[in-house]
């Protein structure tokens, strides 16, 4: 597993495994450029069967083209708030629904096997009830290189 995201809805804690990571440090235009985005598994395993979770199984939070200092995002702490003229994140429910994300704050650091990962604190729209108060969310995952095996017939 490469990480976890919870939910902390005021009916029950959502909890989502991480499936797929990304994150990039972009230079370009003599600029750099973070690049994240975060892909929950859609297993529902342990997910009790009345849980809200299951009309959303899968999500995924994106962060693109957000200017940063360096290259280096190592022992950095990165707080990140859309407005109405720059929009740095997105919210995929894969279905219908839209969602947004606030106050997000992402600290990247190197765990204890030297594998960068991150931990991201935010708000998220309260696509499961409709409720205008927005609710917190954790999530924390590592960017570690799959291993791709190849089978030799």
């Amino acid at each position: 597993m490469k990480g976890i995201l919870k939910i902390y809805h005021p009916d029950e804690t959502l909890t989502y495994n991480i499936r797929n990571t990304y994150c990039k440090a972009v230079y370009s235009n003599q600029e750099h450029f973070l690049e994240v985005e975060i892909i929950t598994d859609d297993g529902l395993d342990h997910v009790e069967d009345d849980s809200l979770q299951y009309n959303f199984p899968q999500l995924s939070l994106e962060i693109f083209d957000f200017p940063i200092d360096s290259r280096e995002i190592e022992g950095k702490s990165i707080l990140i708030n859309d407005s109405d003229e720059e929009t740095y994140t997105e919210v995929d429910l894969f279905d219908d629904e839209e969602a947004f994300i606030y106050d997000n704050e992402l600290q990247f650091e190197k765990n204890e096997n030297d594998v960068l990962q991150v931990i991201w604190k935010g708000n998220i729209d309260d696509f499961y009830t409709g409720s205008d108060t927005p609710i917190p969310f954790r999530l924390k995952c590592e960017f570690k290189q799959d291993e791709i095996v190849v089978d030799e017939e």
